[in-house]
């Protein structure tokens, strides 16, 4: 039964990534590539679905990902991904937390490179 869910939530959507966003093209929010995108605290109910590509966003945000990983894991384009955060973040569901500063670590600057790479590449 596992694989016919997985099987199905890897089939492409038909949905045209316009559509997600209204044909909005600017998030309203600066969201750097980079930039770790976690859920507020404590965590507001959604309204939408599981299958809502914003509940999608939502669950990927429990693990603090990058724009460029959400992008990535739910097969949209950069774009997309950015407008639909954007709009999370505004309206108090996400919350965009820094990137490193002059005060990073390497090895905290090294981990940034490598998520940001494999959400990239995943792209």
């Amino acid at each position: 039964m596992a694989s016919d869910e997985q099987s199905r939530s890897a089939e492409p959507s038909l949905v045209r990534p316009y559509t997600l966003t209204a044909g909005r093209t600017d998030s309203g929010v600066d969201l750097a590539l980079e930039a770790p995108v976690g859920l507020v605290t404590p965590p507001r109910p959604s309204q939408w679905p599981g299958n809502d590509v914003r509940a999608q966003i939502l669950d990927l945000c429990a693990d603090r990902p990058s724009v460029a990983e959400i992008a990535a894991h739910l097969s949209l384009p950069l774009g997309v991904a950015r407008v639909l955060v954007g709009d999370l973040v505004v309206q108090g569901y996400v919350r965009v937390h820094a990137t490193l500063g002059e005060a990073g670590t390497a090895d905290e600057r090294r981990e940034l490179i490598g998520r940001t790479l494999r959400g990239l590449r995943a792209l």
